[in-house]
């Protein structure tokens, strides 16, 4: 069996969940109010195969210290950036060095390639010749599997059809209430109750 190497865009699967919370109305400011299950969506990701490695970046406001220390616990290659140092934007430093990641294991497993999971919907960067997108096909022209983990409403299209007709598109909507569960409102806050997450049912996940 093929290994699996995870790269997790931590920003792109986390904010683009604030937003479906919020469509999906569950309770007030569910917005600010759901959280990633990192345990359930890394299992996801790896799907109980033999996992080479796992790599994240992201930001690192105060409050996702103890969501980091977890990844870190599990195994997981954590990369830091501050966001207000210049160049580290929406397509700024954590893009770039996850994608940087890519590329490395593409060279240091050229002849052996693997499954390359990757969990963001950001297909910014194509048309230039970069970005995850490109990665992704310059992965799989030399023999890497592909599989997409993303929100519906937030994955790229042109990249989404790409994984649809070269791998697989995983739809995180379709395991939201195990990936996800939800605080209670704070003190001085409208009432609104927890949420534990559901079991992860691996049975609906697609393969490459």
């Amino acid at each position: 069996m093929d290994s699996v190497f995870i790269y997790w865009d931590n920003s792109n699967i986390f904010l683009e969940a604030q937003r479906l919370a919020e469509q999906r109305q569950e309770g007030p400011e569910a917005r600010w109010r759901v959280r990633i299950n990192f345990e359930n969506l890394l299992r996801l990701a790896h799907a109980d195969r033999k996992l080479q490695h796992a790599r994240a970046a992201g930001y690192t406001p105060p409050e996702m210290r103890q969501l980091w220390n977890r990844l870190e616990a599990r195994g997981v290659e954590v990369a830091l950036f501050d966001r207000g140092v210049p160049g580290s934007g929406e397509q700024g430093t954590p893009d770039s060095i996850l994608q940087l990641r890519m590329l490395e294991d593409a060279v240091d497993y050229n002849g052996n390639p693997g499954i390359a999971v990757v969990l963001t919907g950001d297909g910014a960067g194509y048309l230039e010749g970069g970005g995850f997108h490109k990665t992704l096909e310059r992965m799989h022209n030399r023999g890497w599997q592909i599989e997409i983990l993303s929100w519906k409403h937030s994955c790229n299209p042109r990249m989404r059809q790409w994984a649809e007709q070269h791998g697989i598109f995983v739809a995180l909507d379709d395991f939201y209430e195990a990936i996800t569960f939800l605080e209670p409102s704070r003190p001085g806050h409208k009432l609104a109750q927890s949420r534990d997450s559901a079991e992860l049912d691996l049975s609906r996940r697609a393969f490459a």
